[in-house]
């Protein structure tokens, strides 16, 4: 298999169409990238701007001009030798009117064809829901609703609807078979009898409208996290694999997708089912692919997230994850460990606050499961009473004391999820759950002791398949998959987007799939994950900014150097809150906004995100970018859930906290704000050359995600998916500038996209070398050698030497450029392999083994010398 040598992902939606990357292709083919990489494009919910909310499995986007449009992509795309990787959903779809199949559900409720198809618990334990489906769809109560004129009886395309607001739903064949052409007026919410009508009719039907509030407690459907709109897939049933799939199948027989990116397989009820189907139906279809297609194997990778001891299993047949692990891997090799700390005792001091990361995520756990997870969890209590009641020996356990345990259970599961199946769990989830296990122990009541250990038992502890077929063994299945499809939803809400905006040490380490308990990462670490990833998943994809992500790559980048600087940022951040304390002020409940937490995060995301260039005078710059911080603050603030959230907003607490992050812009602070961003800056921009050349070069395929061809200072979503200058890219690219002649232009981002060029290049040049390549560390000798991190990759003759300088704050802080003297490199070598270098990044030549850093490097940051046999040609 030849696996991609680069992707480019972009984000597909109305104001960014299909065509619309027409025109970018030729830029992407110049800059090096053998694959664009597309956000999903099946027909999603009108207007949205992601994808992830599939409405029709069977049609691509006409908002995003539809599959003429993707196959006028593609042929731009093979004609320059390109290729194109797919992002699916298969764990969940958008559910509404726009949704046939979910309007067919609600007509027909358990006798649809499609009822199958939606993970719904058509047995609640609530009367008013069994054998129907709730729609948490209402603005207010079902009643104010009904009374107010919002609920109707509506003709429409010759069918009797239900108005709910401005959309209509289906009503069942049966509850209409009567009505005539005055049941608009007999049904009238305007008076009590036809109010009373209405409701009658209303009740007939195999839905239930609830105010939406009411989801979290009542929802009887699977849905993706807390969204109330993102239905889950039974992907399980081979009928909805085949139907949800058969555009992406057709697609790739006809040549016109190469690979895809599975979305949140951790949802689904057992990935590596899934994995190795979806693997072998791909691959049944490769000999239909057209003359001038890709004929390598599909490219598939899985969104997946790891913990730091965690590896993808081998078995699910996947090309690897997203590369999460990665952007943790990359980040923490690149801060400084000396400032913990200083960072932690700021933390505790300022917020008052003592629990670490780990204990945040706890409580958070905790709490999710109580405003946002209440329904599931449910779910689940209720499958593990089934497989209690299901076994004589167990009869006895009560509901309430199961949903005891399992709450302990969820809040300290120290990982995504599991994946026991008719086996068990194997000795990696089993060493999971004996920590969830360890960690319930601690918060347990003495009484469910026992229970803890049978329900560990249950949920794969004990292999089902060892017991004998029946109703016991189908109960302890079924209790097994609905928790491991909850464990994950628990997990990304508390940890990233909750325990994340609360604790803020140093949010350069707050992103998704990182671990921010743990600030560094040795070198010697760092080098061992990269041979690891190179024996088992070469080809695993590398990511350091997503559409998912936190903070941009490069704020990241920048925000890691007050790890460096962690005494000069203490000083300062102190003088700020005595400065700035005329600012905060009281809200009516007593609070005083902004609290010290949410006032340091803001402080790190003013000179982590400050613009290059941005002079604290220009009051039109300064305003856009406050208005982005503002925007980030709001939402910061209510993923905190401490507060505010996003189903109570505090707007008081907000409207406080954004006057006073404009108060301190528009007075003498600001300029300090950007005099401190500054003095971080170059070492910042050091270390995102860094980063760059370490995910183009060691093992993996790398992700650049749009617009971070340039510096990436860019916020949360929807922030970090705002329009790319994609001219300017391409008449910088033009002039093929050496990164060391950008030098001098630095803050314009040409000296990252000549850095990204020259090494795709490679890549393009000498892709055996990458794809099959060895990994080796060179460690370096001399007083600077804990400032460089080095290693050689090598096949058949072929041979990369990479460098970066790392922790260069010392010599960079306060500079005008992230140009580095020799002098200090003075002293410090390291040993090549023998050969004559030639440098990729430059003109430069080397010769000999013990090589002084400061020939290496020259003024850069970073480095790579090539040895090997020119290529025979280009292949794109």
């Amino acid at each position: 298999m030849s696996p991609p040598r680069a992707l480019a992902r972009l984000q597909f939606h109305a104001g960014f169409t299909l065509d619309d990357a027409v025109d970018v292709v030729g830029y992407y083919a110049r800059l090096g990238i053998s694959h664009l990489y597309a956000s999903p494009i099946l027909r999603a919910r009108a207007g949205s701007t992601h994808g992830y909310d599939v409405v029709d499995c069977n049609e691509v986007n006409p908002e995003i001009g539809g599959e003429e449009a993707l196959r006028r992509l593609v042929a731009s795309l093979r004609s320059r030798g390109m290729g194109l990787v797919l992002d699916i959903v298969p764990n969940h779809m958008g559910v509404g009117v726009e949704n046939a199949w979910w309007m067919d559900v609600l007509r027909h409720g358990r006798e649809s064809r499609y009822a199958g198809y939606f993970d719904i618990d058509w047995q609640a334990h609530d009367p008013l829901l069994r054998n129907r489906l709730l729609l948490p769809i209402l603005g207010a109560g079902y009643e104010a609703t009904l009374r107010e004129g919002h609920l109707r009886l509506a003709r429409r395309r010759d069918q009797w609807m239900l108005r709910v607001y401005d959309d209509h739903l289906p009503l069942s064949p049966a509850s209409v078979a009567d009505l005539d052409d005055g049941a608009v007026g007999t049904h009238d919410p305007s008076t009590d009898e036809g109010r009373a009508a209405l409701h009658a009719l209303i009740e007939r039907q195999h839905y239930r409208l609830a105010f939406w509030k009411l989801a979290s407690d009542m929802v009887n459907y699977r849905r993706f996290f807390d969204i109330n709109e993102l239905a889950g897939l039974r992907i399980e049933r081979t009928a909805v694999f085949e139907d949800t799939h058969k555009t992406i199948f057709r697609l790739y027989a006809e040549g016109l997708i190469d690979g895809v990116r599975c979305d949140h397989v951790d949802g689904l009820a057992d990935p590596r089912r899934y994995c190795r189907q979806l693997r072998h139906r791909l691959e049944r279809l490769r000999s239909q692919r057209p003359a001038g297609a890709l004929r390598d194997a599909a490219y598939v990778v899985v969104e997946k997230i790891l913990a730091s001891d965690e590896s993808l299993r081998l078995d699910w047949r996947t090309d690897g994850t997203t590369g999460y692990e990665f952007m943790d891997q990359v980040s923490a090799v690149l801060h400084d460990d000396t400032g913990e700390g200083p960072l932690t005792e700021l933390w505790r001091k300022l917020t008052g606050e003592s629990a670490d990361f780990g204990t945040q995520a706890v409580r958070a756990r905790r709490q999710i499961l109580v405003d946002s997870f209440e329904s599931e969890l449910d779910r689940t209590a209720r499958a593990l009473f089934a497989a209690a009641r299901a076994d004589v020996a167990t009869r006895d356990v009560s509901l309430a004391a199961i949903r005891r345990v399992l709450v302990e259970l969820l809040v300290h599961f120290p990982v995504y999820r599991t994946y026991a199946g008719g086996a068990g769990r194997d000795a990696y989830d089993e060493m999971m759950f004996a920590r969830a296990v360890e960690g319930a122990l601690r918060t347990i009541r003495l009484e469910d002791v026992e229970l803890l250990h049978l329900v560990a038992g249950w949920l794969g502890g004990e292999a089902p398949r060892s017991l004998p077929p029946g109703a016991v063994r189908r109960a302890r299945e079924r209790a097994m998959a609905v928790f491991q499809q909850a464990t994950s939803p628990v997990a990304a809400k508390a940890v990233e987007d909750t325990a994340g905006y609360r604790y803020g040490r140093l949010l350069s380490r707050n992103e998704v799939g990182v671990d921010a308990a743990r600030l560094a990462m040795a070198p010697e670490e760092f080098h061992r994950r990269c041979v690891e990833r190179a024996a088992t998943l070469p080809h695993n994809l590398l990511a350091t900014a997503t559409h998912d992500h936190k903070r941009g790559e490069d704020l990241r980048a920048r925000l890691a150097v007050l790890s460096e600087v962690a005494g000069r940022w203490v000083v300062t951040v102190e003088r700020w809150r005595m400065r700035h304390a005329g600012f905060r002020r009281r809200t009516e409940d007593g609070r005083m906004a902004p609290s010290a937490a949410d006032e340091l995060m803001l402080y790190q995301m003013l000179v982590g995100a400050w613009p290059l260039g941005l002079a604290p005078d220009d009051e039109e710059g300064v305003e856009r970018f406050v208005t982005r911080i503002a925007a980030w603050q709001r939402k910061a603030l209510r993923e905190a859930k401490r507060w505010t959230r996003w189903t109570s907003p505090n707007e008081p607490y907000e409207d406080a906290c954004e006057d006073f992050l404009r108060s301190l812009m528009s007075s003498e602070c600001g300029p300090e704000l950007a005099a401190f961003a500054a003095y971080i800056a170059v070492p910042g921009a050091a270390n995102g050359l860094a980063q760059t050349a370490l995910r183009l070069t060691t093992p993996g395929v790398p992700d650049l995600y749009q617009g971070t061809d340039y510096w990436d200072f860019s916020l949360v979503d929807p922030d970090n998916r705002r329009p790319v200058d994609f001219l300017a890219r391409a008449a910088s690219l033009e002039r093929d500038a050496t990164p060391a002649d950008a030098l001098a232009n630095w803050r314009d981002g040409s000296i990252k996209q000549a850095t990204i060029a020259r090494l795709l290049r490679l890549r393009r040049d000498h892709p055996d070398l990458f794809a099959r390549g060895t990994y080796r560390p060179l460690v370096a000798s001399g007083p600077a050698a804990d400032h460089v991190l080095a290693f050689v990759r090598e096949h058949r003759g072929q041979k990369l030497v990479v460098a970066v300088a790392r922790h260069t704050a010392e010599w960079l802080a306060g500079s005008d450029a992230p140009a580095i003297p020799a002098t200090r490199w003075a002293g410090t070598s390291l040993i090549l392999p023998k050969g004559h270098w030639h440098d990729v990044l430059g003109a430069g030549r080397l010769r000999g083994e013990d090589c002084p850093v400061a020939d290496l490097m020259g003024e850069l940051p970073v480095a790579a010398w090539f040895v090997g046999a020119r290529p025979a040609r280009d292949i794109v």
